[in-house]
């Protein structure tokens, strides 16, 4: 499989041109290209241009409303709501961040909720905006059943990522990003397409069976969860923080009720910001947390998260973003 190269300028233009002509207004397609620039940027493959066929295809069954407008309204004094109205999450975040990041600084916590959304990227592009504010952040969100609770042989929970964030005044955000599966479903996805096997404890087939071949993980088998069962409560506090406590749909309603059109199923997320000014130290909580990551960073065979993101990012903005010829092509498709 051949790849071509392109700059991020040519995958914003690219992203977005698509999705224009798939249905979306400007400020929707503008919001998602952003968001997949923002991936493939930071060397994230799965969930940048790898995403833009499932994008297209939910605005063309019409399934995703491609020029909805989000509407914000405020629950409480900390709890702001963002109604997306069918359309994609980007835009609905961007309206809906600084009521997020005025209200964690007005009560020292906030959260923010979206519902009426369809989600379909890395909670990292979300979080990081409202981290480089000063603030602690934290996002979840579900999808449809892809992950077998621990001990048992179906699929009941989404991937059901969560994401936390931790600002660092003028060093790059502490920032972590991950499913409560074993592995992301993106990362699957893209090992089945390059005929690459994944880790034993991965997933199983349609028969139960571990297995290593990520095809037979995709097609009638599911993932496992991080860690046996502490990942599989992971999964259950989201579903619950998620849709629980929004009324949206669970993962396994989230399936009944989508067209599996290969887009998202509609659904909601959960951010929750702090302001760490606010928690009794404002005076020292930065130095004091700065000497416990310094120590981690430091220690002989340990990373701090998100430390190969910013690396990759430094290199992909100069090299620009690798990727199949073959995606390039199905994408330039979309805009015939």
């Amino acid at each position: 499989m051949s790849d071509i190269t392109l700059s991020l300028k040519e995958v914003h233009q690219l992203a977005t041109n698509c999705l224009l002509a798939s249905g979306c207004d400007e400020e929707n397609a503008t919001a998602v290209a952003e968001t997949i620039h923002a991936a493939e940027r930071d060397g994230c493959s799965s969930h940048g241009l790898f995403r833009l066929p499932g994008y297209v295809a939910s605005l063309k069954s019409g399934k995703v409303n491609g020029t909805a407008v989000p509407e914000i309204r405020r629950l409480s004094g900390s709890v702001i709501q963002a109604n997306g109205n069918g359309g994609y999450a980007p835009l609905a975040l961007q309206r809906s961040r600084s009521a997020l990041i005025d209200a964690a600084r007005g009560n020292g916590i906030a959260a923010l909720v979206l519902v009426n959304v369809h989600h379909f990227a890395a909670l990292w592009t979300e979080v990081e905006p409202v981290v480089k504010e000063g603030l602690v952040a934290m996002a979840f969100t579900t999808y449809k059943p892809a992950v077998v609770p621990a001990g048992a042989s179906e699929a009941l929970y989404g991937t059901n990522p969560m994401c936390f964030g931790w600002p660092r005044g003028d060093e790059p955000p502490l920032i972590f990003d991950q499913a409560s599966s074993s592995m992301a479903k993106g990362e699957v996805m893209i090992a089945a397409r390059e005929g690459q096997t994944v880790p034993s404890g991965t997933g199983i087939d349609a028969d139960g069976n571990d297995t290593t071949d990520p095809g037979r993980i995709l097609d009638g088998g599911a993932l496992l969860p991080f860690g046996g069962y502490k990942g599989s409560n992971m999964a259950m506090m989201i579903e619950l923080l998620v849709a629980g406590l929004s009324g949206q749909d669970f993962s396994f309603e989230a399936e009944k009720n989508d067209n599996n059109d290969g887009g998202p199923p509609v659904g909601g997320e959960l951010m929750l910001a702090m302001d760490p000014a606010r928690f009794g130290d404002s005076e020292h909580w930065q130095d004091h947390s700065e000497s416990f990551i310094n120590r981690l960073g430091g220690m002989d065979g340990s990373h701090l998260p998100g430390t190969r993101r910013h690396e990759r990012r430094e290199v992909i903005e100069l090299e620009g973003v690798k990727i199949p010829e073959t995606l390039h092509e199905q994408c330039r498709a979309f805009m015939s």
